[in-house]
């Protein structure tokens, strides 16, 4: 697998919020060192509290054999396969602009942000203005790839502007994380309009900053890793770790607050989990894709919420890009 250099890229997306200064979204583009056809690229969103490199992540040691510090990067894998990985830091996350006023950070707002920025990359690839490592790509296609809060924003993303061929959601589920909930935010459970009109208000009232620092704890741990989880991959986990945007954050735990958009997708779906997952019960999530031709569900062993901490993320990486090449050419 490669580790070349990717492309370091921004995008303005413009006044999203009042009172702000005109945003950019930061993002990184792996070139294949042969495309595959059709040509593609995985337009790939992280979850809440992570950068864009949880996609790219480098530990250190590791065999050749392996793939070395690779080994642990979905987009040197899917690259390896022929696909353009497109990388992308939401508003208030990494590389990307940061609002003062972060509250404001809604899942809409992500997603016009997301929306805008995607289309720009896609029209430069397509004209082949992005890089002169590539020619012009007038076939060009994407798919969508999100994980956990990242996967909402992408089947949210998708629902409002069909721009993907076909989506794959890892570690996500409409079931939300009540438990986590106060209890006014739980009665907004089912309630999608309810969360939306009201999840500004609902951070607000919690206090705090609008980019939360998750402190280490054995519950983050939990959350992030936990059992079977390799050492290297951790570790090099802490170099991607970025603030949790709370208005988003808190809507996505909400049971159902995106359960209208992913009942509206009508392309094929990937769902990725582990058996030891927050996601909810595995078996349960395809039936929130009622619309979509072709939901393919994978469940991964002895596995918990990011993936590629643990060793099935090879069998992840390979079953990923086996779906996209029959979703492309099917």
């Amino acid at each position: 697998m490669s580790s070349a250099s990717p492309l370091q890229h921004r995008v303005e997306v413009g006044t999203l919020i009042p009172g702000e200064e005109p945003l950019a979204v930061a993002a990184d583009v792996f070139i294949p060192p042969r495309l595959a056809g059709p040509p593609t690229v995985l337009c790939c969103l992280p979850g809440g509290a992570l950068t864009r490199g949880y996609y790219h992540l480098q530990a250190s040691g590791g065999s050749q054999t392996n793939g070395g510090r690779d080994d642990f990067s979905f987009a040197a894998w899917m690259t390896s396969q022929g696909f353009i990985v497109v990388t992308v830091d939401p508003l208030g996350i990494g590389g990307s602009s940061r609002p003062r006023n972060g509250f404001e950070l809604t899942p809409d707002v992500l997603v016009a942000a997301n929306v805008r920025a995607v289309e720009s990359i896609r029209q430069d690839l397509v004209s082949g203005s992005l890089t002169d490592r590539l020619p012009p790509l007038p076939g060009l296609r994407t798919i969508g790839v999100g994980h956990s809060m990242g996967a909402m924003l992408t089947a949210m993303q998708q629902a409002h502007d069909h721009q993907h061929v076909a989506v794959m959601l890892m570690g996500f589920g409409t079931q939300g994380l009540p438990g986590e909930l106060s209890a006014e935010a739980a009665a907004f459970a089912g309630d999608p309009s309810g969360a939306r009109e009201n999840v500004v208000r609902l951070v607000r009232a919690r206090g705090g900053d609008s980019y939360a620092q998750i402190s280490p704890s054995r519950q983050a741990r939990a959350i992030f890793a936990g059992e079977n989880a390799e050492r290297r991959g951790v570790d090099a986990l802490q170099s991607v770790r970025a603030p949790l945007l709370v208005t988003a954050g808190l809507f996505s735990m909400i049971p159902g607050s995106s359960a209208a958009e992913c009942a509206r997708l009508d392309v094929p779906v990937f769902l990725a989990v582990g058996d030891r997952d927050i996601a909810g019960p595995p078996h349960q999530i395809p039936a929130s894709f009622p619309a979509s031709p072709d939901v393919t569900l994978l469940v991964l062993p002895a596995t918990g919420h990011c993936h590629i901490l643990f060793p099935s993320r090879q069998h992840l990486f390979q079953r990923a890009a086996d779906w996209a090449h029959t979703v492309l050419t099917s």
